[in-house]
């Protein structure tokens, strides 16, 4: 189990100040979290195979379509700065890739 010196010392590493009363509840707090770690290595888990989580999860996308912006010279005037060139009229934004070797 962990002692309110060793809360102490991980407080000291992770630049937190605590108070006593906070010193007193973590301790408390880890204790419970280490204790409920002992209950689940009680468990027979030989023949489960190892996971990132405890359910199937998959993330919903939908495909990227182009499609041109209906205003698009509304959304063009609230731009600071802008570059008409030969392909059309776009954002002019500062340059941050620098092009030197």
């Amino acid at each position: 189990m962990i002692n309110r010196e060793q809360v102490r010392k991980v407080a000291h590493l992770a630049r937190l100040e605590l108070t006593p009363e906070e010193e007193e509840r973590f301790t408390v707090q880890l204790n419970d979290i280490l204790e409920y770690f002992e209950q689940l290595n009680e468990l027979d888990t030989d023949q489960v195979p190892p996971t990132a989580r405890a359910i199937d999860v998959s993330n919903v996308t939908r495909p990227d379509q182009l499609q041109p912006y209906p205003e698009r010279d509304l959304l063009l005037e609230s731009a600071p700065e802008r570059e008409e060139t030969a392909q059309g009229e776009f954002f002019k934004v500062p340059q941050i890739i620098s092009t030197e070797d």
